[in-house]
This record gives structure tokens, sequence and C-alpha cells, in this order.
């Protein structure tokens, strides 16, 4: 589990409470009748829901009620993910509920809202009220556990409310206006008129020579794995929540250019740096010392509803970071300024929309004229809401369209074979809505083990990110790992793995021999030795020398 000590901020411990699900609506009446198909298990079987990794199993003992629970085995890359869909009415409140043990168990309803209990020896009741919304016909609900903290038991799980009403067969109008705005060598950008519906667009299936090619949510998508110099052609058709689907838009011939389709070589060696504990160094002092040009400074948070500011409490302007942004680039350097992290009131929660983040965003890229900023997208209030995740994405896909030239990095946990659930939904997103993410960036550790091989984990967590990268963009290797950064923890983590000396070392190399983008680490505040110190926020917690990680990072060249 990803712990404080490494994306804390002044606001405390108490930022790590769930935030109830806000009611967007006022709701239809919602007769109480529980809609979930085999809620208690006591068919014996997982029937009508679906665990991840095959970690479900239904168990006779504990048991709330009747004779049978849920078991969710979970391991340090499986939190265990048991979910189920069920239909349901638009803008309609319904009560999700179930009695769980263990701990860190989570309950919740995916882009809704969820809960959970850090330890629960006996059982205890988590409830979860939410809101449909207007076009809305369906919810996935699941219970999960957390990375390497044990099994967890759930029993007489609970969906109150009106079950769903099919019946819509009108299909929406043919999308209009199909144009290439962006053409490459093995990619094509596409865009197109919104199409309408009776009751609402959910997607749109974009066609190449006739075969799907990709489905999106927005008016926009970009099709890859193309070949160079090749003529194809597009069409596109809009689908509803009842399965109708639209005549084809127009139909598009684009050819594709001659050039590799190389991408653009961003490349970064960027530590954080942290101005808010942890005896912050002078920038210039470890610049010096180790040759690091670029610090990822730490963390844009909210005040006041959507307002920027460091740590919810320092000023964007004429406080200790901007001189810290002054000191740096006097030095020939530059910072990449991160929002969020592990705690904290974090602006993706806070803003109401997507252009209202997107504008705290271009208050900080206006206030430094940055050349990038990195979206530390963690924990249930921005990573697991799937609500929150597609309003960053989207607030990024503005920021790269104010901002020509920009580079958007988003940086989130990770288990030891790749991206979890939230993550690969993450990027699955991103292309959906068209956010064009320049660097996917992992945190690879505090897997749960304290014994884990942190060079072997970093490069199979590396390994699985790229994979999904192809699978989901359609890039070959070089183009996926260009995409691609790696965050470690020097030293000590929070579940005491130790990335030695020797570690990142290997790692670096590793690196630069896949020619990744992004290389940083948490943090340069503890880029200092104090051999069996243990975990602390002044040092690593091995024996060291002072900046010897930096110095190591300021030869990654990708």
């Amino acid at each position: 589990m990803h712990a404080p000590n490494r994306r804390a901020t002044a606001v405390g411990a108490a930022a790590l409470l769930l935030a109830s699900a806000a009611v967007a609506a006022v709701p239809s009446s919602a007769s109480a009748a529980n809609i979930l198909t085999n809620p208690g298990f006591e068919s014996g079987s997982l029937s009508g829901w679906s665990c991840s990794g095959g970690t479900g199993s239904v168990v006779s003992t504990p048991v709330h009620g009747g004779s049978k629970a849920l078991s969710g085995a979970v391991t340090a890359s499986d939190n265990a993910k048991c979910a189920q869909t069920v239909a349901v009415q638009p803008n309609t409140t319904y009560t999700l509920s179930s009695w769980v043990r263990g701990n860190y168990v989570y309950l919740g309803v995916t882009g809704g809202g969820s809960t959970w209990t850090p330890s629960a020896s006996d059982w205890k009741q988590l409830s979860v009220t939410f809101t449909t919304g207007a076009t809305q016909t369906s919810a996935e609900v699941y219970l999960n556990g957390w990375f390497g903290q044990g099994a967890y038991y759930a029993d007489d799980v609970s969906l109150d409310g009106p079950g769903g009403t099919p019946g819509d067969t009108q299909a929406p109008t043919a999308p209009s206006g199909l144009v290439a705005t962006a053409t490459a060598a093995t990619q094509v950008s596409l865009s197109w008129g919104a199409s309408t519906d009776n009751v609402g667009v959910t997607g749109y299936d974009v066609y190449r020579n006739g075969t799907l090619a990709t489905t999106v949510t927005g008016t926009t998508a970009t099709v890859t794995g193309l070949t160079a110099s090749t003529a194809y052609t597009f069409t596109v058709k809009a689908h509803d929540a009842a399965g109708n689907t639209s005549a084809a838009s127009n139909s598009l011939s684009v050819s594709t250019t001659s050039g590799g389709g190389t991408p653009s070589g961003f490349k970064q060696a960027a530590p954080y740096l942290y101005n808010g504990w942890g005896n912050p160094p002078s920038p210039t002092t470890v610049m010096n010392a180790s040759g690091i040009k670029w610090f990822t400074l730490a963390f844009v948070l909210a005040q006041n509803g959507c307002n920027p500011t460091w740590d919810s409490q320092r000023p964007l302007l004429n406080g200790v970071d901007q001189q810290t942004i002054n000191a740096v680039r006097a030095a020939g350097g530059d910072v990449v300024p991160s929002f969020g992290g592990w705690s904290g009131n974090k602006l993706g929660p806070n803003c109401a929309d997507a252009t209202a983040l997107a504008g705290a965003y271009q208050k900080v890229i206006d206030a430094y004229q940055l050349k990038a900023i990195d979206i530390d997208i963690e924990n249930t209030d921005e990573f697991e809401n799937y609500t929150v995740q597609d309003r960053i994405l989207n607030a990024l896909k503005i920021v790269k369209q104010k901002n020509p030239g920009i580079r958007t990095i988003v940086t989130f946990g990770t288990a030891t074979s790749g991206p979890t659930a939230d993550g690969n939904r993450l990027i699955e997103q991103s292309k959906a809505l068209g956010a064009d993410i320049d660097v996917f960036t992992i945190m690879p550790f505090d897997f749960g083990n304290a014994s884990t091989d942190m060079y072997a984990a970093t490069v199979s967590a590396a390994n699985g990110l790229k994979n999904k990268l192809k699978s989901v963009y359609g890039w070959d290797d070089a183009t996926a790992y260009s995409h691609l950064g790696i965050s470690g923890m020097n030293g000590l983590s929070d579940n005491n793995e130790t990335t030695t000396i020797a570690n990142w070392t290997a790692i670096r190399d590793w690196a630069n021999t896949n020619h990744i983008a992004r290389l940083a680490f948490w943090s340069v505040n503890r880029d200092r030795g104090c051999a069996g110190g243990g975990l602390q926020e002044t040092c690593s917690g091995i024996a060291q020398n002072d900046w010897q990680f930096s110095t190591i990072t300021a030869g990654f060249t990708g």
C-alpha cells in the first residue's frame, strides 16, 4: 500500500479518510429492493460475480448471514476485486452496502462513490449512496482488498433501488463532418460532429477499412498501428446505452505519411523535491554535487475550492517554492510541478468539471511558464474514483490544446506485474478521451513484501506497463518505452523494501538501454545516508553518500 510517508502533506492523515460520494441530481424515488444476483453467495458459487485473477471463492466460514460468504485472496499484485454489473434506472438514487471482515476492505460503484475500512476484525457494515446519471442504465459494484494486506471476506451485499427498465429501440443520428485533424506515418487523428439520441449517446465506434479500430466516448479519436505511405478509409458510428447503433458517418480517405512515426523524444531525469517537510536541501547544492538539472516539485493542492496552492497553504508566487524554481533556473535547470499525491486536499475532486480543473492547471502553468506538468494521481479520491480520473484526463486534453508543446505526465501506483485495474482503466480512458498524455509513470514500490527484489520488481512492472501501452495504443516496443516513466523510492520504502545504490544504478542502466522517457524518485529530501535509521523524511535509511541517488539519476539519458 502506498503509505503517507511518501506522498504526505501538511494537511495530515485525516486526508486519507474517504469522502462520501456527492449526489449530483435530484433523484427519482426508489423502492427498496436488492437487485444484485447472488448477494449472499448462498448458491455456493460466484454466480453473478467476476473476481480478478481467480482470487475470489465462496467459503463456509466465516459468514455473516446464511451459510456462505465471499473470500477475496489478496496478493502482492492483485487486490482481489470482485464485481457485478446490474441494470439500473437513470437519475435514481441507490444504496450499496455489505458486511465485511479484514484489513483495507473497499466497497464501491465504478464511476460513483466508494468507502472502506482500514481494519475489521469482526463483521462490519460498509455503505455508500450514489445517484445514476441522466442516461445511465447499468452500474458496476465492487469489493476489493489492498495489495499485500491479506484476505478479506464479504457477505450479504445489497444494492437497494429499482431495477433497470429496458425498452429503448431508437438509434442515434449518424455522426457528421468526419475529418482528419492530424496525419503521421503510423497514426491518424480524426474529429466529427456529435450525434443525437432520444436518451443519450454513450460512445462512438471508429472503423478502419470496414473493421472496428477503436471505441471512444468523445468526438475525437486517434487510430494507431498504421503503415506508412498507405491509404485508409474511415467511418464512425454512434451507439447508445441500449446498444442501438447509428448509420455510418461520411466516408473519409486518408493516406499516412512516409516518415518513421518516431515519437518526439521527450526525456526527463527529475527526482522529487518537497518543500513541505524533510529538511529540504538547497537545490543548487544538489545540482552542483550531482549534475541533476530537473526537479519534480511537490505538491500543488487545492485551497478554498478549485484554487491551486502549494500544499494547500503556500502561495504560488513570492514564497519558498517560487524561490526554489528561480534558483533552479538560475543554475541552468528547470522544474515540473507535481499536482496531487497520496493525501491532502486535491484539485481533481474539488474542481467542478474538466474545464475548471484545466483552469487551475493553467494558473500554475502561467505563473511559471512551464514546459511540463506531472499529475500524481493516487488514492480513492482520484485514482480509484473514475469520475475524477476522467475529469483529470479531459483537463489535460484541454491543457495540451491551449499550450502547444507542453508535456503532460501522469504518475500512479503499480503491481509487480504492471498496472492494476485502476491503472489499466486510466490508460484505456486516456486513449478513449484523446487526452494525449506524453508519459505514463509508474511508482514501483510498496508492494507489501520487505524482501522484494526491487530491481526485478521494477523491470517487471515497467514491462507490464509497456505491454499495456502497446495493447491500448497499438505501439511497438520502442514507442511504448518512449512514453513510459519510472518513479522509485530511494532506500527504504513504506513497506521496508530496500532499493540499494546498486539496484538504482541497474534500474537507471535498464532505463537507458530501453530508452524510456522519465526517471524520478521520492525524494531528494531523503537522498542522504542514515544506515539503520529506518524510514525517514530526511534520509534514505541505508548507507550512502549524500545526493548519490541524484547523481545516478543524472546519468539517465533515455
